[in-house]
């Protein structure tokens, strides 16, 4: 095994010259990356209905496609869903995966070709493995079993040769033979469709394993901790996998979870890594020990473009490339992918933090965000006025929900937040002070509709008991793998229901 493992350890390193690579000439192999998906495409139906044979440059390529979204890609996806091909791409796509972003809409089916497999999110991991092993070269984390923590869904069949579930079942069905020799637990309790019976039996499997490193959405991945624990009546995750190294995590911000992972694996030498990656891609892995920015991959099959937020809703919204880009703006993502996505809005929005190379932060979704009253409140700004908050009253979050309260017969309205903790504050009069503080030192548009109480009152904060945000989950029949709370909306309607419970 330790001869296997250190054959793994130098394929996975040499992608490290790569990396260097596309750091150093970013915008070349964009455009390189660009103009192939382009001729690989001009033969499709989508291809020739929009002329790619003609295309020269990025610029005809704005001007003569529209920005997509789910929707108007839909009858093409369908399509390809039914069995016919070279509509989108030109290559045989057979997978889908099916996701539905949050509790909100009916599923969608993101095509996933085998360029895109291999290309994109098989790449994906092995880079991460590659960055991780660059960093700790001392490292023992191959000689243990990898836990992955997927969705629950099994691969369902839409017709003879097509074939969908969600994200993490796609890839563990197609997974190298070689994987499954260090990943735990088996393909089919992996894929158990029922959820809470599939942490059962997870649980009682992995706890008797080696277990190296973790992987999944921190909030799911706690549950199955804690069940852990449970079963084998430890205090703490290291007396069951004391050759415990690493958590990659992914999905939602690990900043709120991260005081309990601490409790629950209480060594300095943990270390967590998190990535960006999505059922349209995997596009960014935190390549810094000191740093959670996340390096932008660029050779992924994946051309990018980055809307300005000010441009959402406009009719003819005009997108900028990486060279263009700002340090701290808010961008939606735009991609073109080797899976047949084209100028497709996934609906993340993101901020760079460096142009050299080129690193991104997560902000919010171009869907949820507050703005009843001018503030344009994002979650990122929520995220971090909780944190502080959370950090001055010695409270732990665990979900939260923000929703406008509209204006009453005064003109005046506010924002209504739901949190559960884990942790309370014990007074929740200055958590609140504080939260309103943080909020405002964060966002200036909030700041100026609080002044003087004109436009927004004080935050009104509902504590909910532990659990809360399962169940509402659990009654959308949405837990387990990429599944999330909406943070924040413009409605009330999620608000009032988890209320309801």
């Amino acid at each position: 095994m330790k001869f296997y493992n250190s054959i793994i350890s130098y394929i996975i390193k040499r992608r490290n010259h790569q990396i260097d690579f596309f750091k150093k000439y970013p915008l070349e192999v964009q455009k390189d990356l660009f103009h192939e998906l382009i001729y690989k495409a001009k033969n499709t139906v989508w291809g020739k209905e929009h002329q790619y044979a003609k295309i020269k440059s990025i610029a005809d390529f704005k001007n003569q496609v529209p920005i997509q979204n789910y929707d108007s890609l839909k009858p093409y996806i369908e399509k390809v869903r039914a069995g016919e091909q070279n509509i989108l791409w030109h290559s045989e796509v057979k997978w889908f995966a099916q996701s539905s972003g949050t509790t909100a809409g009916k599923s969608k089916f993101i095509p996933v070709s085998k360029e895109s497999l291999e290309q994109c999110h098989f790449k994906g991991g092995k880079d991460l493995m590659s960055i991780f092993l660059n960093h700790y070269p001392e490292t023992n984390i191959l000689d243990g079993k990898s836990m992955v923590l997927g969705g629950s869904s099994n691969i369902s069949s839409y017709r003879a040769k097509s074939f969908y579930g969600d994200l993490s079942a796609v890839i563990i069905e197609n997974l190298p033979f070689w994987f499954n020799l260090v990943k735990t637990p088996s393909k089919e309790i992996a894929l158990h469709p029922n959820w809470e019976e599939k942490i059962d039996k997870m649980a009682q499997i992995v706890s008797k394993e080696n277990v190296s490193s973790l992987s999944g959405v921190p909030s799911w991945n706690l549950i199955l901790l804690q069940k852990v624990l449970e079963i084998t009546g430890k205090e703490n995750i290291l007396e069951v996998w004391p050759n415990l190294e690493l958590f990659i995590h992914g999905g939602v911000k690990f900043e709120p979870y991260k005081k309990q992972y601490e409790k629950l694996i209480p060594s300095l030498d943990m270390k967590y890594m998190e990535t960006y990656n999505a059922s349209e891609g995997f596009f960014g892995i935190q390549d810094q020990t000191n740093s959670k920015e996340m390096l932008l991959m660029l050779d992924y099959g994946v051309f990018y473009e980055f809307l300005p937020l000010e441009e959402l809703g406009k009719e003819n919204p005009k997108t900028v490339q990486l060279e263009e880009v700002e340090i701290n703006t808010n961008y939606a993502i735009i991609i073109s992918t080797n899976a047949g996505l084209w100028r497709y809005m996934i609906g993340d929005t993101i901020k760079f933090t460096s142009l050299k190379p080129f690193r991104i932060v997560l902000s919010g979704r171009t869907k949820y965000f507050i703005n009843i009253f001018g503030e344009e409140l994002i979650e990122e700004n929520a995220n971090n006025a909780l944190k502080t908050a959370c950090d001055k009253t010695n409270a732990i979050s665990n979900e939260y929900m923000v929703a406008p309260i509209f204006p009453n017969e005064n003109g005046k309205g506010g924002h209504e937040w739901l949190i559960e903790f884990q942790k309370k504050p014990k007074d929740l009069v200055l958590f609140t002070k504080i939260l309103d503080e943080a909020l405002q030192a964060e966002n200036s548009d909030y700041e100026a509709k609080r002044f003087q109480n004109m436009a927004l009152q004080l935050p009104k904060i509902n504590i909910a008991e532990p659990g809360t945000f399962y169940k509402w989950l659990k009654t959308k029949g949405k837990i387990g793998g990429q599944h999330k709370v909406p943070k924040l909306s413009d409605k009330r309607i999620y608000l009032e229901e988890i209320l309801s419970i």
